[in-house]
């Protein structure tokens, strides 16, 4: 691992609070008498979910008392130019029903000239037994821990007609009047998978997908995956351009392949 003076303590406190959230998480993962609520826009959210949830924020204010932090669960918290983002479970879906596709995604936010971009981000997902992690100016890695980790970078594929592609469900593109363009690009692509959530973004930055993109997410779903495809090297931005994880949707490519992929998906281009 590189020395990281800015950000190597930050790094540490996201997986010790990884840590704490596997084991909340896998200790409900499967359970018979899981409890599963519906919140008001009528995605699941399992008591899991909430507990993982409160389980980090409560180390946060331990440990960064002067952090704000941004919760899937239980909204924003604080004020100030550092904000942890979190998504207790990412794939509550896959969650509730046994499959072991989901992860616990932790990223710290800092204010700068561009507003807040991520500068640390981790996902764990334990019921795969793996974990991927970044930090700003010091490249992307895989592994148990910091000290056994492996870097990671993205693919080198340069044309359409060989690259991978991921993606989530048809009916968002649909909605969105995307739907046209999004076919056109499955048809220009050497093959398509649809795995969703975390997991075709840390495909992207190990390489083994090319493209991937998703119409409709929010910040806790993009801040982690957005800063660890970008330190291994790929292009993270909205469907509009925009780089990093605030046009409430996400394009992820090696960055050869970028210009396409928005030209496909993006009306403007």
């Amino acid at each position: 691992m590189p020395y990281m003076p800015d950000y190597l303590d930050d790094l540490r406190l996201a997986h010790v609070l990884a840590d704490a959230a596997d084991a909340a998480t896998m200790a409900r993962f499967k359970a018979l008498d899981l409890k599963v609520e519906t919140k008001p826009d009528m995605t699941p959210v399992s008591e899991a979910d909430k507990a993982a949830e409160e389980l980090i924020r409560g180390q946060l204010q331990r440990a960064r008392p002067r952090d704000a932090i941004l919760g899937e669960e239980y909204g924003v918290e604080g004020t100030g130019p550092r904000r942890w983002v979190i998504d207790p479970i990412d794939g509550t879906k896959n969650y509730v029903r046994g499959v072991p596709v989901w992860a616990t995604l932790i990223s710290l936010m800092e204010a700068g000239e561009d507003g807040f971009q991520p500068v640390v981000g981790l996902v764990a997902a334990p019921a795969l037994g793996r974990r991927w992690w970044a930090a700003k100016g010091y490249g992307a890695f895989t592994g148990r821990s910091l000290t056994s980790a492996n870097r990671i970078h993205v693919s080198r594929v340069g044309k359409l007609a060989d690259a991978s592609f991921a993606y989530s469900s048809l009916s968002g593109w649909e909605e969105q009047g995307r739907l046209g363009g999004f076919l056109d690009l499955t048809r220009q692509v050497w093959r398509t998978r649809a795995y969703g959530d975390f997991w075709p973004y840390m495909m992207v930055a190990e390489g083994s997908v090319d493209i991937c993109a998703e119409p409709e997410l929010s910040l806790w779903d993009m801040a982690a995956n957005a800063i660890i495809v970008t330190e291994a090297g790929g292009t993270f931005t909205g469907i509009d351009g925009r780089p990093g994880p605030h046009s409430g949707n996400a394009a992820a490519s090696n960055g050869l392949l970028h210009d396409e992929l928005l030209g496909y998906l993006n009306p403007r281009h």
